[in-house]
């Protein structure tokens, strides 16, 4: 990395990662990082967020640390890295002891460029007097919409991450996500504290997708018939809850369908070994809560179907995004019923938080507003 060629950004884009050229936005914002300037980026779903501080990350001459919600999302990452060349390592509780503290040493002796952390991990003293010991130039905070309770996926570990970032005044913050309401957005500037920092909103059209609503009256039914128009497709169908998703699971198997199943019932190898079959395209169809699919990298995803009503637009927009990162066409299909609708607010109610209850209510108000929409819903 110390040739000096290899100090520039277009250049570490073309022979590191073998683009020609970058994204919109990307440029802008791998500038600001490297200006030490925080950013916030709202990005879509396979627009290119990680190449915005995998970039500068090989500029910089200290470590990046990478915040991620997910050891499913953290391992994908880590594995692209280490398959195009860069030292990227992770710490996180799906380590033996012995590769754990192998990638501490990494970390002392600079052997390491990034480093991938979940929250909780962060802070922990060791890892924070580990930090502390070498030059951290960057904190990217991935999925950052995780830190407002305004948001989707609310995880109140993220809001500790402000107190670690005071330790390293000279290290710049990138937070990153893939939807954010003008809410959302200023929480996470709050939250992290982000200084002097520039907002970067990329386009949220994928032109590619097509979005259809179908009333849900035979749910199963409907879904074989759609499978039977997509055979030999690559999808994710996403229901609510683990007894759904393993109902649908063992009644596509028995009509034949190359299936497994992903949710948090499962041990973490059997997540691991379902994930990689689907990645390489072993298995045609996972059907996952939630849990499934955040950073998976997978371009030729023909179809999303939504088995079940998402609890928010920003949560059906990122898991719809999941289908043609390849920019072919795809299709996201959403089975809708007003069943599903009592079944959230239900779960809304016992919620103990008053100031959660309303966030959830609205979002659930605002996703029923679009599947009953007559309008286009793309706009």
């Amino acid at each position: 990395m110390q040739n000096d060629i290899l100090r520039k950004p277009e250049a570490i884009l073309k022979k590191i990662f073998g683009y020609n050229s970058f994204r919109p936005l990307q440029e802008e914002i791998i500038t600001s990082v490297l200006n030490k300037k925080d950013a916030l980026v709202i990005m879509p779903t396979g627009g290119g967020k990680s190449v915005c501080y995998q970039v500068p990350s090989l500029i910089f001459a200290g470590l990046t640390v990478v915040v991620s919600p997910l050891i499913s999302l953290m391992k994908d990452q880590v594995d692209q890295m280490k398959h195009l060349g860069i030292e990227a390592i992770l710490l996180n509780s799906s380590l033996g002891r012995d590769e754990y503290t192998e990638n501490m040493n990494l970390i002392r002796n600079r052997k390491a460029k990034l480093l991938y952390v979940a929250p909780e991990t962060l802070l922990k003293n060791e890892i924070l007097a580990l930090l502390t010991s070498v030059q951290v130039d960057c904190f990217a905070i991935d999925e950052a919409h995780c830190i407002s309770e305004w948001g989707h996926d609310f995880r109140p570990e993220y809001r500790m991450i402000a107190q670690v970032r005071r330790r390293f005044p000279d290290a710049v913050c990138i937070a990153l996500t893939a939807t954010a309401t003008e809410r959302v957005r200023d929480d996470i500037r709050k939250s992290l504290e982000l200084k002097v920092s520039s907002t970067f909103i990329a386009s949220f059209n994928r032109e590619n997708l097509v979005y259809r609503v179908t009333p849900k009256n035979n749910p199963l039914q409907q879904t074989l018939d759609f499978l039977g128009e997509h055979k030999n497709e690559s999808g994710i169908i996403y229901a609510f809850s683990r007894d759904s998703v393993d109902r649908l699971y063992l009644n596509l198997k028995k009509h034949g369908y190359s299936v497994k199943p992903y949710h948090a019932g499962l041990t973490d190898q059997e997540r691991r070994e379902h994930q990689e079959l689907f990645l390489k395209d072993e298995v045609q169809i996972i059907v996952a809560t939630i849990a499934f699919g955040m950073g998976i990298h997978k371009t030729n995803v023909r179809f999303v179907i939504h088995f079940d009503l998402p609890k928010s637009i920003e949560a059906y927009y990122q898991e719809t995004g999941r289908a043609g990162r390849d920019g072919v066409n795809s299709t996201c299909l959403l089975l809708y019923s007003y069943s599903d609708v009592h079944k959230i607010r239900h779960f809304i109610k016992e919620k103990p938080d008053e100031t959660e209850r309303r966030a959830a209510e609205a979002q659930l108000s605002a996703m029923t507003d679009y599947a009953d929409s007559t309008s286009c819903r793309r706009i």
